[in-house]
């Protein structure tokens, strides 16, 4: 049963990546994510159906676009490739628990909020309240089929606990970490939280670890330098991944008695 649902996932997954593409070109730029339809950047061809097949079309055209010939980026199968990855995974994880949707959810926000920080040094609110506003409901339906309550009592207590940490240090070093890493934290804390206090506190250490870590790298190899801003917030999406697909084990392994 958990491969059926990982499968499905998957599949799922490559149709939510190509659509994700459309979110990172459009809603940086401010435009609707619902029309015009899909269409080339460079010529405004109108992407027909069989040029929009996940990962499957951008082999077959080669890399370039049907009418103008302007190369397509590898960002586009990289995009389809990864959700469809991460929801498999989370389909694993989740393959018996009705929280499945809700980190579907989360997992599809944070790909596209990665690419767009990635790019261009920003978290998109657009992106940041509906994946708050969506997932909330989601983690409380969880919590009501399942009769855990503690479960969303404690998503909306580590939720309060995150922002404000992360306010804190936005304060102190406002250079450091922009205010959307912050409200990012807030989304962070409401899903690791539903997981466990544990998931909570080591997911946002490991996107500070994951940060530091290629921060460093990045320096020393004189990519970046000292001065020069990096984003955060896909080491953030990268360390709450981590503990919501395998927090069990590194905490089990960390602390077995615990678990």
């Amino acid at each position: 049963m958990t491969a059926v649902v990982a499968a499905i996932c998957g599949v799922y997954g490559l149709v939510i990546g190509s659509f994700l593409n459309v979110v990172i070109w459009r809603v940086p730029r401010k435009e609707s994510i619902v029309s015009p339809s899909s269409h080339c950047p460079a010529c405004d061809t109108p992407i027909s159906p069989r040029d929009n097949i996940p990962v499957v079309s951008w082999l077959l055209l080669r890399r370039h676009c049907r009418t103008c010939g302007e190369h397509i980026s590898f960002r586009y199968p990289f995009i389809e490739l990864l959700t469809a990855a991460l929801f498999a995974a989370v389909g694993v994880r989740f393959a018996h628990s009705w929280a499945l949707p809700a980190y579907l959810v989360l997992a599809a926000g944070l790909v596209a909020l990665s690419a767009i920080d990635l790019e261009l040094y920003i978290l998109p609110n657009r992106i940041i309240y509906p994946l708050g506003f969506i997932g909330a409901p989601l983690l409380l339906f969880a919590s009501a089929i399942e009769s855990d309550w503690s479960a969303f009592v404690r998503a909306i207590a580590a939720a309060a606990i995150a922002f404000a940490f992360f306010l804190v240090v936005h304060l102190v070093s406002p250079r450091g970490m922009g205010f959307g890493d912050v409200r990012l934290s807030f989304v962070l804390g409401l899903f690791l939280g539903w997981l466990g206090w544990g998931e909570l506190a080591g997911g946002l250490f490991f996107g500070f670890l994951y940060g530091a870590v290629v921060g460093v790298v990045l320096i020393a190899v004189k990519i970046r330098g000292r001065r020069q801003q990096i984003p955060f917030g896909p080491f953030l999406a990268a360390g709450a991944m981590t503990f919501v697909l395998f927090g069990v084990q590194i905490l089990h392994a960390y602390h077995p008695v615990a678990h």
